[in-house]
């Protein structure tokens, strides 16, 4: 698995896929500056007259539910349509899952769609599994990603979905294996937007690769590595942000081979 991850580092470099994000306001600078920093290309658009044909041109999507409006809510169900509809790949981040009836409508609305691939917290996996429960801070996860393994499954199994569960460990589940990735700081937990930043970076994998289960465990782990390596030497959540980019630009497959801690096994 370590040698096929590396390999679609060096295809999203070599390709430059355009990543299409239709995500939150909190994130944009984020999250464009990861892909830009790996070595795809982002774009970021949001209004329901041009995302078919920005879904057209763009080798991935990238759906993130952060900071919903009723115009923004629309521009995702016609880009995830449109998506399946040509056969493009999309990642959904559910952020906040379960805090309000709008969202959990939209979410619902979603899933009908079959992402190719989900990542969240720990709560936000939880509560897509049952929208009755709440049990998310905000858009924070109150649960250990391991809590939330079981629900995961039981969502890949309903789904055909590959499901990220992002947290102190990393969990990518599909139907037949489990990747654990065992990377990452809790500092990164003080910086908004890196679980953010880890979507787009499986929407950049997802556009150079018809295997969504390394694409997926490609972006979680070269995220998590890039941010324990860049907390080895910052000082705060500041410094951090800015040497995550580093991090991501400089990844190569000695640094990679040297720090990734993942396990990876059959179901």
């Amino acid at each position: 698995m370590e040698d096929l991850i590396i390999d679609l580092l060096a295809q999203v470099r070599q390709q430059k896929p355009l990543v299409h994000n239709i995500t939150n306001m909190v994130v944009m600078n984020n999250t464009a500056n990861a892909l830009l920093a790996l070595g795809a290309s982002p774009v970021m658009v949001h209004s329901p007259s041009e995302v078919r044909e920005v879904v057209d041109i763009a080798q991935s999507l990238v759906i993130n539910i952060g900071t919903l409006s009723e115009l923004t809510a629309e521009a995702m169900l016609v880009a995830a349509e449109h998506a399946n509809n040509i056969g493009r790949p999309w990642v959904l981040d559910p952020v906040g899952a379960g805090i309000s009836a709008f969202r959990n409508d939209l979410l619902a609305n979603l899933l009908e769609l079959k992402p190719t691939v989900i990542r969240g917290n720990a709560s936000e996996i939880m509560s897509l599994y049952n929208f009755s429960q709440v049990n998310t801070k905000g858009v924070d996860s109150t649960a250990d990603s391991k809590a939330a393994v079981g629900f995961g499954r039981a969502l890949q199994e309903q789904l055909g979905s590959i499901i990220c569960i992002s947290g102190k460990v990393d969990f990518i589940l599909s139907a037949h294996y489990t990747a654990e990735v065992h990377n990452g700081h809790s500092m990164m937990t003080q910086v908004t937007g890196l679980g953010c930043s880890a979507t787009a970076l499986i929407g950049a994998f997802l556009g150079v690769t018809d295997q969504p289960f390394e694409a997926a465990t490609a972006g979680v782990s070269f995220l998590s590595l890039a941010g324990e390596l860049a907390t080895a030497r910052s000082s705060g959540p500041g410094s951090l942000q800015m040497n995550l980019y580093d991090e991501l630009y400089h990844l190569d497959d000695n640094r990679i081979k040297a720090h990734l801690k993942m396990k990876y096994y059959g179901n």
